[in-house]
């Protein structure tokens, strides 16, 4: 089900403004990303593909310097553990992280997400099965996604998300993805 945004009655506060777009970039700024670097329309938004479940997603999650609820609503729900239903909040730097990698990538097209969220118990029977995942993955602490970019080169994607400096990224060619979190920087690669 293909979700558009709905219409957003804000009042456009000066202060809250600036204290929501200051506080939005000394968070990428304490991980690496310039202030800069990232984008300050009055709206941003995602689109999602989970390649699971088949739900797709656009929504606003923030608009006129605040996150919005609703959209944070149905970002957290589309990147849920599918295994287990279960929902949390998924960090806001790893959304804005996620929206200046769109925004560089420039192409309209939603992120497929492999994986969002995991349950530890998720994450454990992964582990057992893999190699590749880690015993305390970020994606427990909903710090971490999974993904791929119709129309973009997995090299390129990996590149311009090592070139933001805002996290971990792993590079997983053969099962098509990368990973990226709002962790330590570092880098690696899967298969």
């Amino acid at each position: 089900m293909k979700q558009k945004p709905s219409p957003l009655h804000y009042s456009l506060c000066r202060r809250g403004f600036l204290r929501g777009t200051l506080a939005g970039f000394a968070g990428l700024a304490a991980h690496g990303a310039r202030a800069s670097t990232l984008p300050t329309p009055a709206e941003r938004q995602l689109a999602f593909y989970n390649i699971h479940t088949g739900e797709h997603l656009q929504t606003v999650y923030w608009a006129n310097g605040a996150y919005v609820p609703g959209g944070l609503g149905d970002i957290n729900h589309i990147l849920r553990d599918f295994r287990t239903d279960t929902i949390v909040p998924m960090h806001r730097r790893l959304l804005d992280l996620l929206y200046l990698i769109h925004t560089r990538l420039g192409n309209p097209d939603p992120f497929h997400i492999i994986s969002g969220y995991r349950t530890p118990a998720t994450n454990a029977m992964l582990h057992d099965r893999s190699g590749q995942v880690a015993s305390h993955s970020l994606h427990m602490d909903a710090m971490a996604v999974d993904i791929r970019l119709p129309g973009v080169a997995l090299s390129r994607l990996r590149e311009l998300a090592l070139s933001l400096r805002a996290g971990g990224v792993g590079y997983y060619p053969r099962s098509d993805f990368v990973h990226v979190d709002i962790g330590r920087v570092r880098q690696w690669q899967g298969a």
